[in-house]
C-alpha cells in the first residue's frame, strides 16, 4: 500500500506530467514487492532507517521523492522536490527528517 502525505501530494503535482508518470510506474514497482536500485531508487540513511529517495530526472531539471518502508507492505511518500544541485540541500534533508517524524 502507498500513502502519501498531504505536503508531498502538493509537491508531486508541480512536477511535469512525464515525470509524475514514471513516478507512477516506480511506486507500481514498489507496491509489487519489487525492490529498486540505482539510478533509479537509492538509499538515505542520513534520514533515516529505511528511507530511500526515488530519483527522476528530464530536460527541465532533476526530481526527487523521499519514501519510507513503514511496516508490512506499507510505503510512505514523505517529500518530493526539484534538485537545483549536485548535492542535496540541506532544507530538504531537514524536512524529510521532520515528516518521517511525524509518521
Amino acid at each position: 500500500m502507498i500513502l502519501v502525505l498531504p505536503q508531498c501530494q502538493k509537491e508531486i503535482l508541480d512536477f511535469p506530467s512525464d515525470v509524475r508518470e514514471e513516478l507512477t510506474d516506480a511506486l507500481a514497482q514498489l507496491e509489487a514487492g519489487q525492490r529498486l536500485s540505482m539510478p533509479l531508487s537509492r538509499p538515505m540513511p542520513s534520514i533515516g532507517k529505511g528511507v530511500h529517495e526515488l530519483r527522476f530526472r528530464d530536460r527541465a531539471g532533476i526530481y526527487r521523492v523521499v519514501y519510507v518502508f513503514k511496516g508490512e507492505g506499507v510505503i510512505t511518500l514523505i517529500h518530493a522536490f526539484v534538485k537545483k544541485s549536485q548535492t542535496t540541500q540541506k532544507n530538504n534533508l531537514e524536512l524529510a527528517r521532520k515528516r518521517l517524524k511525524e509518521t
